[in-house]
């Protein structure tokens, strides 16, 4: 139970799928999936009137798959890709994840294997296509395969691998009983606002921002959001579905049906993540939308007093004595009622919550340099530069250019560390 002494489901649940959301990880932990075929392994089929014919060659038995894929980011120029060492690592309600070895770099890829009908473009690979950031899994290439059945068409994504999510790192501690040490928390949801503030000014929505759809490096502490499946370019007037994201993380707009939300809904489940990271179990569980609404009215009161004092968030009654008070202010500002309230993505990484990161002399308490946290893009830099000053600390700008990320420069620029006339710390 929790300190209000309501009754909590099980530490780190796996929360109820949406039924009808494309909703799965990829790299390791990744979950989607119908099977396909007998091995499932994206292989050479000897089937060509799908107009698959690129897949090439695949010799020693299935040990080395060649395919003509094409890159994920530049031009459409397919090159021959060949990959071994396959093996399933996850599966859903519509595809299957493998791992596998690329045989020129050696690196470790993960395949997502999707079933494609040809009626539609495919919206993951439209959406991956268009996006370059350290906190995103890559799109490496994408190449297409026969199924076993007349005209079946399967869209494989190689993307980057990782090895382990929040999820299954937060659930390592749970069973150890205990927290997950406060300094992982503040990397991961710093890179995880990262990846949203960037998404966002793409204007993608990501729609299923979970622990289990956060990659993570357990050596470095990098993170990438993955899963773009249930992902969608929002149009301002155009409606989408509400029936979208996982139950524990919904928006309340869309438990109550809304179709004309904004990505904002991708705050309120970031709020969830980072209050179950602090708590050690989900802090809105329910088996239904009514039941979750009950527990989200039982931590932040009635919506009916949103505009009073009295609709403060529970902070009390909800997290341990010795969570800090600036990570229970974060939540309060990410899980409120009215959509437009919540921080945005960069308010939230300029928070004080984050502060520590900013210091020189932080590390992870393997000792090691905390990942590249202030390489931004002229890109992220441009969103709200105001907010600038904040989140590029002192000692991080003596240098011009940082780092480059699949080609693109990111830069620690001295236009950007103007201080706003009014820009107000952000608690």
């Amino acid at each position: 139970m929790s300190g209000s002494g309501r009754p909590r489901t099980s530490s780190f649940a796996e929360p109820p799928g949406v039924s009808g959301a494309v909703a799965a990880s990829t790299g390791s932990a990744a979950a989607v999936g119908s099977s396909t075929g007998k091995s499932g392994v994206p292989q050479a089929s000897g089937s060509s009137s799908s107009g698959c014919s690129n897949l090439k060659l695949a010799r020693d038995s299935g040990k080395v798959t060649t395919v003509v894929a094409t890159p994920g980011q530049g031009p459409d120029r397919p090159q021959e890709v060949s990959y071994t060492d396959v093996k399933v690592i996850g599966n859903g309600s519509f595809g299957v994840v493998y791992q596998a070895r690329l045989i020129d770099t050696q690196e470790m890829v993960a395949i997502k294997k999707v079933l494609q009908d040809k009626r539609f473009k495919n919206r993951e690979l439209q959406i991956m296509r268009k996006l370059d950031h350290c906190n995103i899994v890559r799109l490496r290439y994408f190449f297409y395969s026969s199924g076993e059945k007349k005209d079946e068409v399967y869209l494989n994504l190689v993307l980057d691998f990782v090895p382990e999510t929040v999820y299954r790192v937060a659930r390592h501690f749970n069973k150890a009983k205990t927290i997950i040490p406060i300094i992982y928390v503040k990397v991961y949801m710093y890179q995880l606002f990262r990846s949203l503030a960037y998404i966002h000014s793409q204007g993608v929505c990501h729609r299923d921002i979970k622990p289990q759809n956060l990659l993570v490096d357990p050596d470095t502490a990098v993170l990438k959001l993955c899963d773009f499946g249930s992902a969608k370019q929002l149009v301002r007037g155009e409606p989408n579905v509400s029936y979208i994201c996982s139950r524990y993380y919904r928006a309340p707009e869309l438990i109550f049906g809304a179709t004309d939300y904004t990505a904002n809904i991708d705050i309120w489940s970031a709020g969830c993540v980072l209050a179950e990271l602090l708590l050690g179990q989900p802090i809105f569980p329910g088996d239904s939308g009514v039941d979750q609404l009950v527990e989200i009215i039982k931590v932040k009161n009635s919506p009916l007093k949103i505009e009073t004092e009295t609709a403060a968030f529970s902070c009390t009654q909800v997290f341990k004595p010795r969570t800090p008070p600036e990570a229970i202010a974060l939540c309060s500002r990410l899980l409120e009622y009215t959509p437009a309230s919540r921080l945005s993505p960069l308010e939230a990484c300029a928070h004080a919550f984050f502060d520590e990161l900013r210091q020189p002399n932080t590390r992870l308490p393997s000792g090691r340099d905390l990942p590249m946290l202030f390489n931004f893009s002229t890109t992220e830099l441009s969103i709200q530069p105001q907010l600038n000053s904040i989140l590029i600390p002192p000692h991080a700008r003596s240098h011009t250019v940082a780092s480059v990320h699949g080609g693109k420069r990111f830069l620690f620029s001295p236009y950007s560390f103007a201080s706003h006339p009014n820009l107000k710390r952000l608690q």
